[in-house]
């Protein structure tokens, strides 16, 4: 069931309304505690479960898959005093991607890119809020890119069991970023196979197609120009929430956010520039009928002249009454047609 923005005319500030598509019938919660020694990972039945791992000392993720249920929205709020507003953008999948100081907590809402059978490019909006020791991300459905972070979690690989929570949110946008540039190299691919085919063989379906590459370049441009606020916001940030250590990380996580923007600017212009060949390509193709037709117009016109000549019927002209005229006729126009053939040739026109 599509909800629509429409249904929030009206309704107070706050007012905890899904907009968007229902991706799932029911709202799943997972939680990873851990420390630098141990780690609980768990499925939990309701947000009041999840209450007690945040009030630990030890860092504490927490995964919501489904944002429709509003009964479970406002257990969040009841339970971790988040403000209204904050539950209702994320409960509106419509967001542009941004992020918001509320003191006690931060708010991130990104765009997780993936492709769906290999070829259809679809978003899912990823709202993260990141507490003293604890992250709490709300999905609208199960399955993410998040994968190698609970592995690592699993594995206590790297320095993130020995990180504190603003560690884990760097990651989780990390992993988010990163997978944009597996979905801009299969975009790179299909540009490489359309530039092929509108320089060697342009048809109908080819200006379908660079259009449709087209609406893909702006729905990546929606997703990920605002990455450079968040990021530079998080660089920036004097919040109590994010420590000075993890600053070296997000300067590489700007710069990656930095050479994602600048790939996809460069295929933005690379489909414009496809257009334009496209057009080159027919209106090419168009010249060589016209030089084509041209050509033969121009061959067949001493042609018809002759042939205009000798067919009046005037009673009185020379060779009308000569054994051989009639060859001789057909002889002249021979030599006039292979003259003009050679010529052209000559003159590199055929």
């Amino acid at each position: 069931m599509d909800q629509k923005r429409a249904s929030k005319f009206g309704t107070p500030p706050g007012t905890l309304i899904h907009i968007g598509k229902q991706k799932m019938e029911n709202v799943h919660i997972s939680v990873i505690d851990y420390n630098e020694a141990t780690i609980d990972e768990r499925e939990v039945s309701s947000v009041e479960e999840c209450k007690q791992f945040v009030e630990t000392s030890t860092v504490t993720w927490i995964n919501v898959d489904g944002i429709h249920d509003s009964v479970v929205m406002e257990d969040f709020r009841k339970y971790f005093d988040l403000h209204p507003l904050l539950l209702e953008d994320i409960m509106n999948t419509n967001q542009r991607p941004k992020v918001e100081d509320y003191g006690s907590y931060l708010y991130f809402v990104l765009k997780m890119i993936y492709l769906e059978n290999g070829e259809s490019i679809c978003y899912e909006q990823v709202s993260i809020i990141l507490g003293k020791n604890y992250v709490i991300t709300f999905q609208e459905r199960t399955g993410d890119v998040f994968d190698i972070i609970r592995q690592r979690l699993r594995n206590a690989k790297g320095r993130i069991r020995k990180a504190n929570a603003d560690y884990l949110a760097y990651t989780l946008v990390d992993s988010i970023i990163d997978h944009y540039f597996i979905i801009l190299e299969k975009v790179g691919d299909s540009l490489e196979d359309l530039e092929e085919e509108v320089v060697k063989n342009p048809t109908t379906e080819t200006i379908q197609n660079i259009h449709k590459m087209k609406r893909k370049m702006v729905g990546l441009r929606k997703s990920i120009w605002p990455l450079r606020e968040i990021i530079g916001f998080m660089e920036r940030s004097e919040s109590d929430l994010i420590d000075p250590s993890v600053d070296i990380y997000l300067r590489d996580l700007y710069d990656h956010t930095i050479q994602v923007i600048d790939t996809l600017e460069s295929y933005r212009d690379m489909v414009s520039g496809l257009l334009d060949i496209y057009l080159s390509s027919i209106s090419n193709k168009m010249n060589e009928v016209m030089k084509m037709l041209t050509i033969i117009a121009t061959i067949f016109i001493p042609l018809t002249f002759i042939a205009g000549v000798y067919g009046m019927n005037f009673a009185f002209m020379p060779e009308l009454q000569w054994k051989f005229g009639y060859f001789a006729v057909l002889f002249v126009m021979l030599i006039i047609l292979v003259g003009m053939i050679l010529y052209f040739k000559r003159k590199r026109w055929l």
